[in-house]
């Protein structure tokens, strides 16, 4: 029963939030449903697109979820399932929701711009340079990371590859095969979807409707027919598919594909809690007794609590990649303010309801997961929530969830890379752009060039697909910290802008202060652990140096960015009193 009581408690917890805190901070701010948003004022059917809130709800939330709030929390949960709890849910309400809901805002009323731009109105130009620096080595091991992971998921293994054609059918088709056509197949639904919906007239009911059977349908047409191809195959698909989809207007592919993979997600989290109460009365939920409540302040690996835990679950509680997606591309298309809160703020509760969802999963097949016997968590996620309905792995209910549920993260990794690539190409041509100048039409010289939307893209794409092809375990850990570090700036950023207009930014304070500290934390205890792999045998590998010099890069610069941040405050202060 107790897996019954985590997933309610949970979501009565987060509903409260939402209702209560979230109000509060609408309340603070200043929402005004009267001003016209970015999306309206500067339509133009490329990036600035008005959306209506559900489509951009399934936007936000797919491009923010990933795989984050699924691997976050179960490589987590070996320090016990309450601190993951708690502080997905507490982290949820008043970190992550505060963070997304805040950049989301700050961004509308900065013209639909990055963070980037809010931190250059409170903190100055250097200070704007310097963040969109970060911003882009952060989105670099965004690309790597799930590059990783789609390309991993979708290669069908070597042994295989040799014995198959192209095209696998019938009781053949491996799982890996069976994803990989079902995504490619989505992305086909995705842009019938949106020409359907935004040249054809279709209502967005009927058109959903359609959607879900179609959805339906490819899934049994992937099951019983998939696509073998090699890692090296699919790293150069993705690099290619990410360049077009962030180039195009996001009508064609982006918010269709985010809505429809939305429902996925829906799904997904619907089954797992159906799971759950099944789990309690077939017996399957037995094994989660043994996951522990709490583990220890310090594992026998070395990992201790504080910071590895906060680092660690991500996206489940707080991201700093969502504020890049908030005052990315979701500000590009907020058709009205009081829509601000259900979708920045909302979509950060339902993911941290994900992140508990996960834990409960991975405690289901615990004792498999830490013998090492899946090679991902996004498997052992797949596998839990199957087991959930029943522990015999060769049943055909089994098999048919697993692979369900590993299109679903596929699909997701997909949302947030070319949710990522775009940010990309928007962060690009800023850091090149002067004062004054809109975009790339008005630089001149060499910088119109590199402001070019596909010059900034195809850098980005080329750098984090190369990335990708290193091992998941050497860029996980150091996306956890850069990308934790940068929420912690992101949440300075709006404080900062927040204090310029005479509004209230108290609940930014301590969130802010904590992600700082651990982050820092964290990255300095990988320097330090690197500069000690100097004097093992052999030195170190070319993935260890990146790590190395990366870490040191994000410290610099976090601390000059916070030694201005503190400066602004003091200012504001000064004249406040």
């Amino acid at each position: 029963m107790l897996p019954i009581i985590i997933i309610v408690a949970a979501i009565v917890i987060l509903i409260i939030g939402y209702v209560t805190y979230g109000s509060w901070l609408c309340k603070k701010w200043g929402i005004d449903p009267s001003k016209k948003t970015p999306a309206v004022e500067m339509e133009d059917g490329v990036d600035y697109v008005p959306a209506k809130p559900v489509v951009l709800l399934g936007h936000h939330f797919s491009s923010i979820a990933g795989a984050g709030p699924i691997n976050g929390p179960i490589q987590a949960a070996v320090f016990g399932w309450v601190p993951v709890f708690l502080w997905c849910v507490l982290g949820g309400i008043f970190f992550g929701g505060v963070h997304d809901f805040g950049a989301l805002f700050a961004s509308v009323r900065h013209g639909g711009r990055s963070i980037g731009e809010v931190i250059g109105d409170s903190m100055g130009s250097k200070a704007k340079k310097l963040f969109t620096i970060f911003a882009l080595l952060v989105l670099i091991l965004v690309l790597a990371s799930f590059v990783n992971v789609v390309a991993g998921t979708f290669a069908t293994p070597d042994d295989a590859l040799a014995t198959s054609g192209v095209f696998t059918t019938g009781a053949n088709v491996l799982g890996v095969q069976s994803t990989a056509m079902i995504s490619i197949l989505f992305i086909i639904l995705a842009v019938i979807y949106g020409l359907l919906t935004n040249k054809a007239g279709l209502k967005t009911v009927p058109a959903t409707i359609i959607g879900i059977i179609l959805i339906a349908g490819i899934t049994v047409l992937g099951l019983n027919v998939g696509l073998a191809a090699s890692r090296i195959f699919w790293l150069i698909f993705i690099g290619v598919y990410i360049t077009v989809a962030s180039l195009i207007p996001v009508w064609i592919l982006l918010q269709p594909r985010d809505y429809l993979s939305s429902y996925l997600l829906y799904f997904m989290m619907a089954l797992a809690i159906v799971g759950i109460f099944v789990a309690a009365f077939n017996g399957q939920a037995a094994e989660f007794a043994k996951v522990p409540a709490f583990a220890g302040w310090k594992l026998a690996n070395g990992n201790t609590l504080f910071p590895a835990l906060f680092i660690t679950v991500a996206c489940g509680a707080c991201s700093g990649f969502h504020s890049l997606v908030s005052s990315g591309t979701t500000s590009k298309q907020l058709d009205n303010e009081k829509n601000a809160k259900p979708i920045g703020y909302g979509s950060m509760l339902i993911e941290s309801a994900l992140g508990v969802i996960s834990l409960i999963a991975v405690g289901m097949v615990f004792t498999k997961y830490t013998a090492g016997e899946f090679g991902s968590p996004s498997a052992a996620f797949a596998a839990g929530i199957a087991t959930m309905f029943t522990g015999d792995t060769a049943a055909t209910a089994y098999k048919t969830i697993y692979a369900l549920l590993t299109l679903a993260v596929s699909v997701f990794a997909l949302t947030s890379l070319d949710t990522a690539t775009r940010l990309s190409r928007f962060m690009f041509s800023e850091l090149f752009l002067k004062e004054g100048e809109k975009d790339w039409h008005d630089a001149t010289g060499a910088r119109k060039v590199v402001t070019h939307p596909l010059f900034g893209t195809l850098f980005m794409v080329i750098i984090g697909c190369v990335l990708g092809g290193l091992k998941l375990s050497q860029i996980w850990g150091l996306f956890g910290a850069a990308n934790q570090l940068l929420a912690g700036i992101a949440l300075m950023a709006v404080a900062t802008w927040l204090g310029n207009i005479g509004k209230s930014r108290k609940m930014f304070i301590f969130p802010m202060i904590f992600m700082l500290c651990a982050t820092i934390v964290s990255l300095i205890m990988t320097i330090i652990n690197k500069i000690k792999g100097f004097g093992a045998e052999g030195g170190m590998a070319w993935g260890n140096w990146f790590q190395l010099i990366f870490a040191i890069a994000m410290v610099v610069l976090a601390i000059i960015l916070v030694i201005q941040g503190i400066q602004t405050f003091s200012k504001q202060g000064k004249k406040a009193a």
